[in-house]
This record gives structure tokens, sequence and C-alpha cells, in this order.
């Protein structure tokens, strides 16, 4: 291994350290306790290590959404996949899709809010959004697209749905909506938005 290919190796593991403390930090006291200055210490490197990761906490942000959307994306599709082997066809597909979302959003809330709610500097539904924001749509698609219904077209179909959703998520998790009546909420969305 060449000395330049040694250096590069190691940046990627600073990278990977920083932005995976900074998800630590932010799901265990929140994003405001995610500073650079805290970041740098808890990684034991000085905070222009970190400047030269990330030119703030902005970037920050946006490097662990990438990371969430990657994640979501796999936890979609193995949903999807795992529903497939039952007799309910496409309804049962989009149930778990919708639960693993809801679960997704509930089991990671920094990382949620990273992704949807806070500043990352991601563009979203644009030529230059980022790969893993576009898969993750292309994992509610996938499901989505084929409930769409006839003359509807799939794409705005999956981001109605995909709404329905993140207002399930991040009203629930603000205790608007009572958690007992999670699962008939689902049950519901599927059964008069989707064509099953």
């Amino acid at each position: 291994m060449s000395v330049q290919e040694r250096k590069e190796r190691e940046r990627a593991g600073r990278e990977r350290l920083i932005v995976a403390t900074a998800r630590e930090l932010a799901e265990q006291q929140g994003w405001d306790a995610v500073t650079t200055r805290r970041l740098a210490e808890r990684i034991e490197y000085s905070q222009p290590v970190l400047y030269s990761h990330f030119r703030g906490k902005r970037e920050i942000i946006g490097a662990v959404a990438l990371e969430g959307a990657a994640e979501m994306a796999g936890a979609l599709r193995a949903a999807t996949v795992a529903a497939t082997s039952g007799a309910d066809g496409p309804r049962a597909r989009v149930v778990a899709l919708a639960r693993a979302y809801l679960d997704f959003a509930a089991d990671n809330p920094a990382v949620y809010d990273a992704m949807f709610q806070l500043d990352g500097g991601l563009a979203f539904a644009q030529e230059d959004t980022p790969e893993p924001l576009k898969d993750a749509f292309a994992a509610l698609l996938e499901t989505l697209g084929e409930v769409a219904g006839d003359g509807v077209h799939p794409a705005l179909f999956t981001e109605l749905f995909w709404a329905s959703l993140h207002g399930l998520a991040t009203l629930t998790r603000a205790g608007r909506l009572p958690p007992e009546d999670s699962e008939r909420r689902v049950e519901l969305l599927v059964d008069r938005l989707a064509v099953v």
C-alpha cells in the first residue's frame, strides 16, 4: 500500500468517526449538543482536523442525513421483500413499507431530523440531489408506484404517501398523536390511499 493510499484510508476513517460521533451525540442529547468543539473533544482530534473534513455543523448534518437515507432505503426494501412472501400481495408490501418507515423514524430520531428537518445543505428533488436521497425515494416508489392507481402519476402518489408518513412520524414523536393508534393509522392510510 502506498503512502497516499494509507493517508486516504486514514482520512476516510476519521470522517466516518466524525459522522458516527455526531450521530451518537445527537441521538443522546439532541442536535443542539453537537458542536465542532464537542466533536473534536470526543474524537480526540483538534478542531482544525475536523474542519479539514467538514466546513461546519451543516455539512456534518448532511453527512448524517446521507448515511441515514442509505439505511432507510435498506430497511424499506428489506421490509417489502419480507412481505412479498405473504399471500396479501401489494397491500402487505405497502403496510410493511409504512411500518418500516415509521419504525426507522422512531428508532433514529436525530438521523430522521438530519434527513428531513434540519438544514444539511442537501438538495431534494433536483438534478444535483445526492444518490442516497434519490435511492431512499426510489425505495418508496418501488412499492408505492404499483398501487398508485390508474391515471395517477406514481412519483406524485409516492410523494403524497411519503408526506403522510412523515406527518405521522413527526406528530407521533411530538406527542400530538396517541401512539396506541399507530397501527390503525397505518391500516387506514393504506386502505384509503393505495389501490390494493
